[in-house]
Formats: C-alpha cells, structure tokens, sequence
C-alpha cells in the first residue's frame, strides 16, 4: 500500500521537476536573445522529450505565459517568505531589489510576449493586482512598524523603480534601480524627533 501511494507520488514530482526545468530552460532562452526559439529546442536543452513539454504546455503562447507568470509567482511567494524572516524595512527593502531583477525578466521576456494570440493586457492587469497586493502589504507592516511614513502611495516605490528600467534601459540600468531602492527606503523614513524640532 505504501509502495503504491510512492509510486503514484513520484510522477507528479518528477513532473514538477520537469516543468520548472522547461521553464528555466525557456527563460534562459529568452534572455539570450532567442526569442523565437523552436519548442522541440527547448525540450532538447531541458533533457526531455517533445510529448513531455506539451504534456505540460498546450503550445508556444502557454509556455511563454508560463515563464512570465513563473516569475511573478517568485515575485509573490518572496514577499510572504521576507515578511516572516525579516524585520519590516528590511523585508520591504529585499523585495524591492528582487523587484528590479523581476524587471529585468520581464524585459527579457517581453519580445515573446508581445506575440501572444491573445494579446497580453488581460495577463499584465492580472500581474499588476498581484504586485499591488504585495507592495501594499509589505509598506503597511513598515508602517505599523514605524520605519516608513504613513503618507506614502505603496506604488511610488515602484514606479521609481520603473522609471529607471524605462528611462536608463542601456546595460546596467539595474545598478542604478538598485542604488535608488536605498535611496527610496531612506527618504521614506519619518523624520526623527530631532528632525521634527528643525
């Protein structure tokens, strides 16, 4: 009876394996440029067969939507794991940095997605509720905390953040997204009694 519930239990695992590493494989493809990289490639580069890849992905748009909401799950799931290992700031500061490198996924990934069937606004509405949801949960508990004004708008931190990914797109913009996290952290700290007495 054990042995049977193992044996039933290590396809999904296995499957699960096999489906992050095609997505890991496709992202890594996209990154490097190959945007319009052939399914049967990515199956190769991943050490799996054709049939496994569609098992899990209908076609090439499911695949590429995938990837991208790939890393916006990292994106949210990171959020969750900061918040109960890391002092309020520092959670929202971490995020924050794991945010730029979300941009730059994105960015990456954008030429494939802008060839999706169906066009991509339902799936960038959808990501933008998430990440809202999670900005303001994590600039809330800085804020109960003390660590960040009250009268801030949760999305300032990140349109500051796209606003250098869009306006300094050239190699290293992410450098200077990641210096302005510091910057955007310090200058959102209420002022100390000290401060307020000036």
């Amino acid at each position: 009876m054990d042995g049977e519930k193992i044996s039933r239990r290590k396809p999904r695992s296995d499957g699960q394996r096999n489906r992050q590493h095609l997505l890991d494989t496709a992202k890594a493809a996209f990154q490097s440029g190959e945007t319009d990289i052939p399914l049967d490639e990515v199956a190769r580069r991943a050490g799996v067969g054709i049939g496994t890849l569609y098992r899990h992905f209908a076609n090439r748009d499911a695949l590429i939507e995938a990837v991208y909401r790939n890393e916006l799950d990292r994106l949210a799931a990171a959020a969750t794991q900061l918040a109960g290992t890391h002092p309020p700031v520092e959670a929202l500061r971490a995020w924050m940095l794991l945010f730029v490198d979300y941009i730059a996924a994105k960015q990456v990934i954008a030429p494939a997605l802008n060839g999706l069937v169906g066009g991509t606004c339902a799936l960038y509405a959808a990501s933008a509720e998430i990440i809202k949801g999670t900005i303001d949960g994590l600039v809330s508990r800085a804020v109960k905390n003390g660590d960040i004004r009250p009268d801030l708008d949760p999305l300032d931190f990140l349109r500051a953040l796209v606003g250098v990914s869009n306006v300094a797109a050239a190699p290293g913009w992410e450098a200077s997204a990641r210096r302005l996290v510091d910057i955007l952290i310090a200058g959102s700290q209420p002022p100390t009694a000290s401060q307020s007495r000036t």
